[in-house]
């Protein structure tokens, strides 16, 4: 099992278990996780409704491309420890990792 910590926007913390080899992105496990993300654009990295920020864990992570540091770019409150979750792979290297759900609600 994977385990990471998702912090809301009201800031409550809730430690997930993921199974390992499930295939999914971090995006798609919080929405099963019943977390309010839009993912308007399905995971494409288009819309950055799934933006997440790493507050532990960032070094583990593999580097943005440039398609995702295009989107982060367009976010007012986006930082160096800014990621989309459509773009993370649940894997082993998300083990541990602390986030919190940023991105917008319309």
């Amino acid at each position: 099992m994977i385990k990471l910590t998702v912090v809301d926007r009201d800031d409550t913390e809730q430690e997930i278990e993921i199974p390992e080899g499930i295939n999914l992105n971090l995006m798609e496990v919080l929405k099963a996780s019943d977390y309010n993300i839009l993912a308007t654009c399905g995971g494409m990295a288009l819309c950055a409704t799934c933006h997440v920020q790493v507050l532990e864990g960032l070094d583990n992570l593999p580097e943005p491309q440039d398609q995702e540091l295009d989107m982060l770019d367009t976010l007012p409150d986006a930082g160096s420890d800014s990621r989309l979750a459509c773009q993370l792979r649940v894997n082993e290297q998300l083990e541990g990792i602390k986030i919190k759900i940023r991105g917008d609600l319309l």
